[in-house]
């Protein structure tokens, strides 16, 4: 049986194809509509899943959506809005408009996508976040965390899977939250909600933890895990404006940077507390979790869960052996949630798979990224593998960044050797020419390394697998992987096996042996602002579009210096390279 799994409405709609237990084909609409974030019915999506599967709409067994859209917004916006009035006029009025154009009538646009005839499902939203995390991970039973922003009600909840069951026996409901305190604060130091969450991570190896007491006066915070929000410092839930005067009050700070204003050493130590905060709240939860139900094992899912230094600090200080994220943590994966669970409730073949990889997106033909390459004039070079991998190889010890472009695309925020840029890790100055002059973002954000799984103890303190980049580890010699290596020594890695990425292994120990490490900067092959790139067109104008050296699409080369300058977008010209 087919099911078709829908996230969509309010943050990375996206749709993802389940046969039998096996995920066949999962993409963000963001990603065909190059809209970043887009929240629309994923309908690209959509058409890219039922074509790689080769079916047609009639052909599913049941579409399931991430959450119960009627109950969201009957019970808890209407509930909220009333009890916060009349504070919370501003905010229903702005919402009640798109709630009736298009979130109310979601269950009847969801029914379009299958003419019909398809029925449609509804699984909570921490439901598919749960099953999310569970069902495609390698442990047979195990603890169920989840934690975000807000579903229906719940906000983070507890519970315990088995087999093909799992149920969620605790939750803490809005507007205690630890994405939303995460959020709050994101909209604090000046960053972008819903957007630039990872900034903030990024930025705390910056600071020093001096304002951990002030967070603790934010939320009660208990030993149990259980948390409470003191609200008078916050107005998420009557307001569009996150943060309060009694919060300024509390930091002694007003909420006046604007995005691309300086950060100053009280954002930075800002953000180190929060994240020390964090921690703390996620490795009591998690002790929750395992008194609750004493496993080996945890499955986590959740915004929350896309923290990596979190993560890492509750696989080493908690109570679990083993601790396992869904890469699509977010609203994203919570379409491959429902689809899940609809697939185990409606089709007796289903297994569980484990998901050892997340290239779920589309791959395209030679010829349609050779056409891509005509198209923009650009000279090119085809090649057979061994010799790809060779010249890239030298090329990247030259210090060329490297556009790689390689099958079918990453499902999920992380960009795992299909659509990444590349570069060498031992060269500091690489990192500022990348977030610079190729991504446009900020210097202080770091790079993630991908290494051979087989060699990652060689380089990091790390002795498991983390093939999604969600978990960070101390570099054994930061001074060797300048580029890679955060203030704090730490990286945020990136395991690669030949078994499922066969080239970019390949590439890696290419790599090693001309420069004596395998260990690369990999990251998202887009710029600020924009979605990774999915089609060969859409990375054709980023190399085009940047200071990219070397594009590899499929089997062909091209290089920046062959191509003449009138090809060259106007952007790139505008944007020439100049550190801070």
């Amino acid at each position: 049986m087919n099911v078709l799994g829908i996230s969509a409405l309010y943050h990375d709609s996206a749709a993802v194809l389940v046969r039998g237990g096996r995920v066949l084909a999962g993409a963000q609409e963001e990603r065909f509509t190059r809209v970043r974030h887009d929240a629309a019915m994923p309908l690209q999506a959509v058409e890219y899943c039922l074509r790689e599967a080769g079916i047609a709409a009639e052909e599913l067994a049941a579409i399931a959506f991430y959450e119960k859209p009627m109950y969201k917004f009957l019970d808890r916006i209407l509930t909220t809005s009333l009890a916060t009035w009349p504070w919370s006029l501003a905010p229903f009025l702005e919402a009640i408009p798109q709630w009736m154009a298009v979130k109310y009538w979601a269950p009847y646009e969801i029914e379009k996508i299958g003419n019909f005839r398809v029925p449609v499902r509804y699984a909570t939203h921490h439901e598919a976040h749960a099953a999310s995390a569970f069902l495609p991970s390698p442990f047979e039973e195990s603890a169920i965390l989840t934690a975000d922003g807000v579903g229906e009600w719940s906000t983070t909840t507890i519970g315990h899977g088995r087999g093909k069951d799992f149920a969620l026996t605790q939750e803490l409901r809005f507007p205690h939250s630890l994405g939303l305190l995460y959020s709050t604060m994101t909209a604090y130091l000046g960053f972008r909600v819903n957007s630039a969450e990872y900034k903030v991570m990024g930025l705390a190896p910056y600071g020093e933890p001096t304002m951990v007491d002030k967070f603790h006066e934010l939320v009660d915070l208990r030993e149990d895990g259980s948390f409470r929000m003191r609200m008078k410092y916050f107005r998420y839930h009557r307001s569009l404006h996150m943060p309060t005067r009694a919060m300024e009050r509390l930091f002694g700070h007003p909420i006046r940077r604007n995005e691309d204003e300086p950060l100053t050493q009280f954002h930075k130590d800002c953000a180190r507390s929060l994240q020390e905060f964090v921690n703390e709240a996620m490795l009591r939860l998690a002790r929750r979790a395992h008194a609750a139900f004493p496993s080996k094992n945890l499955c986590m899912a959740g915004g929350v869960a896309l923290n990596c230094v979190s993560n890492s600090y509750l696989l080493e200080h908690g109570p679990f052996e083993n601790v396992w994220v869904q890469p699509a943590a977010g609203d994203a994966g919570g379409a491959l949630g429902a689809a899940l669970i609809a697939s185990r409730d409606l089709d007796p073949s289903f297994e569980r798979v484990t998901m050892e990889d997340v290239y779920l997106g589309p791959a395209f033909p030679e010829d349609e990224m050779r056409a891509a390459m005509e198209e923009a004039g650009l000279v090119y070079t085809r090649l057979e593998d061994d010799a790809l991998i060779e010249y890239l190889a030298g090329r990247l010890e030259e210090q060329a960044i490297v556009g790689w472009f390689h099958g079918r695309m990453e499902f999920g925020p992380r960009a795992l050797g299909a659509r990444s840029i590349i570069a060498d890790a031992r060269r500091a100055e690489n990192r500022d020419r990348v977030n610079l002059a190729i991504k446009f973002r900020e210097s202080f954000r770091p790079f993630a390394p991908s290494v051979p799984e087989d060699a990652v103890n060689d380089w990091f303190a790390w002795d498991r697998p983390s093939r999604f980049m969600l978990f960070t580890a101390p570099t054994r010699e930061p001074e060797r992987l300048p580029a890679i290596a955060h203030v704090d020594a730490s990286a945020r890695i990136q395991t690669v096996t030949r078994a499922s990425s066969p080239l970019y292994y390949d590439l890696h120990r290419a790599f090693q042996k001309r420069a004596g490490t395998p260990v690369l900067i990999n990251t998202s092959f887009n710029v600020r602002g924009e979605p990774i790139v999915c089609s060969p067109r859409d990375a054709v104008s980023c190399f085009l579009g940047t200071h990219i050296d070397v594009l590899k699409l499929g089997p062909y080369i091209a290089e920046k210096r062959d191509v003449p300058g009138d090809r060259l977008t106007v952007e790139r010209k505008r944007r020439d390279f100049a550190p801070d």
